[in-house]
C-alpha cells in the first residue's frame, strides 16, 4: 500500500500540460522542418534548372505541348463522372456526353459573357477622358486647399501622371482591344485543340491506366496505387473547388459592382475572379482596378465598389470556401505565402496561380515517401 501510495503521489505530481505544450511545440517544429525542406527542395531545384539554362528550354517546350498538357488535365478531372456515366451506357457515348455539357457551358460563356464583355470595354474607353478630367480637377481642388499647389515636385508629379493617363485615346483602347482580341483567338485555338486530345484522353483513360501500370514493377504498385489516389482525391477537388469557388465570385461580384454603379460590371468582376485563383493576394491584386475606376466614376462609386469587394471576400472565406472546398488539400498558410514568394520571383503571377497545387503535390509526395522511410524522425533524433 505504501508503495502505490508513493507512485501515485509521484504521478499526481507530473505537469500534464506542461507535457502537452512540449509534445504540441514538436509538432510545430516538425511541421516548420516540412516547410523549410519542400521550399527548399522547390528553390534549389529551380536554381539548378536556371543556372545550366535548362529552365527556358523546359518552359519553350511546356507552352509548345499545352494543348496535350491542358487535354490531359481536362480528361483528369471528368474521368470520374465519364466512369460513372460509362456503367449505364457505352463509353464512346459517355465521353459524348460529357464534351456536350463542356462545349454547352463554353457556348454560354461566349454567346452572353464575352458580347458584353466587348460591350462594357467600349462604353469604359468612351468615358476613360472625362473621368481623367474629373480626377485631375479632385486633385488640384484637394492640392489647394492642403497648401501645395504650386509645389515644384507636385506639379512635377501631376504632370507625369496625367500626361500618361491623357495617353490613352480611342486608338490605343482600339489597340488594347485588338491585341486582346488576338490573344482570345490564341486561346480559343489552343483550347479547342485541348479539347480535342482531351476527348481521345478520355476515350482511352482507363486503358492509359493500366497501360501505364504496367510498366511499375510489382513491389511498388500497393505503394503507387495509393499515392495515385491521393493525388487524385486532393488535387481533383482542389482544381474542382477552384473552379467553382470562380464561378460564384465572378456572379457574386458582378452583382455587387452593378449595384455599386460600375458602367463595366463584368469585365471588372472577371479580373477578380481570375486573381482570386492566388491564395491571400489575389482578391485585393483583382480589387484594385474596380476600386480605382470605381473612385474615376465618383466618390460614392469608389465607397460602395469597396463595400462591394468586401462583402463578396466575407462571402468567399466563410461560405465558398469551407462549403465547396472542404475536401480539398490542407497547406499551412506559411507554406503557401513562401510559395507564392518563390514561384512569383521566377514565374511572376502565372507562378503565383500555379504554386499551390504544385506545392501541395510536392508535399503529399514528401509525406507518402516520409511514411515509408521515417526519415524526419531520424532527423529529429539528429
Amino acid at each position: 500500500m505504501k508503495l502505490f501510495k508513493r507512485f501515485r503521489e509521484k504521478n499526481d505530481s507530473l505537469d500534464y500540460e506542461a507535457i502537452n505544450n512540449f509534445a504540441r511545440s514538436g509538432e510545430r517544429v516538425n511541421k516548420l522542418l516540412q516547410v523549410l525542406i519542400i521550399m527548399g527542395i522547390i528553390g534549389m531545384s529551380i536554381y539548378v534548372l536556371q543556372r545550366i539554362h535548362v529552365l527556358h528550354f523546359v518552359l519553350d517546350f511546356l507552352a509548345v505541348i499545352s494543348p496535350v498538357f491542358i487535354g490531359l488535365i481536362i480528361a483528369w478531372i471528368v474521368a470520374p463522372f465519364t466512369d460513372k456515366l460509362s456503367k449505364k451506357m457505352p463509353r464512346l457515348l459517355a465521353c459524348i456526353i460529357v464534351y456536350l455539357l463542356i462545349l454547352g457551358v463554353l457556348a454560354l460563356l461566349l454567346i452572353y459573357i464575352i458580347p458584353s464583355l466587348v460591350e462594357q470595354i467600349k462604353v469604359l474607353s468612351g468615358k476613360i477622358p472625362s473621368m481623367v478630367d474629373d480626377l485631375q480637377a479632385t486633385v488640384n481642388k484637394i492640392a489647394r486647399k492642403l497648401g501645395f499647389a504650386n509645389s515644384d515636385t507636385f506639379t512635377s508629379i501631376k504632370k507625369s501622371v496625367f500626361n500618361s493617363l491623357q495617353s490613352i485615346d480611342s486608338k490605343s483602347v482600339i489597340n488594347i482591344i485588338v491585341g486582346g482580341a488576338t490573344s482570345i483567338a490564341s486561346v480559343l485555338t489552343t483550347l479547342f485543340l485541348s479539347l480535342m486530345i482531351g476527348f481521345y484522353f478520355l476515350l482511352d483513360y482507363k486503358k492509359l491506366s493500366v497501360r501505364i501500370s504496367s510498366l511499375i514493377p510489382k513491389k511498388f504498385k500497393k505503394d503507387t496505387k495509393e499515392l495515385k489516389k491521393r493525388l487524385n482525391q486532393s488535387l481533383r477537388s482542389y482544381i474542382q473547388g477552384v473552379l467553382i469557388v470562380m464561378f460564384f465570385v465572378f456572379i457574386s461580384q458582378t452583382i455587387g459592382l452593378s449595384l455599386a454603379g460600375h458602367d463595366s460590371p463584368m469585365l471588372f468582376a472577371l479580373i477578380c475572379a481570375v486573381t482570386d485563383i492566388i491564395p491571400f493576394f489575389g482578391p485585393w491584386i483583382g480589387a484594385i482596378p474596380a476600386v480605382l475606376v470605381g473612385f474615376l466614376i465618383s466618390p460614392l462609386t469608389g465607397i460602395f465598389t469597396i463595400i462591394s469587394i468586401l462583402v463578396v471576400q466575407s462571402l468567399e472565406n466563410y461560405i465558398y470556401q469551407p462549403i465547396i472546398m472542404s475536401k480539398a488539400m490542407k497547406l499551412h498558410p506559411v507554406t503557401i505565402i513562401a510559395s507564392l514568394l518563390v514561384f512569383g520571383h521566377f514565374f511572376g503571377i502565372l507562378g503565383m496561380i500555379f504554386a499551390t497545387p504544385i506545392v501541395a503535390t510536392i508535399k503529399l509526395l514528401f509525406l507518402f515517401v516520409d511514411e515509408k522511410l521515417n526519415f524526419m524522425d531520424k532527423i529529429e533524433k539528429a
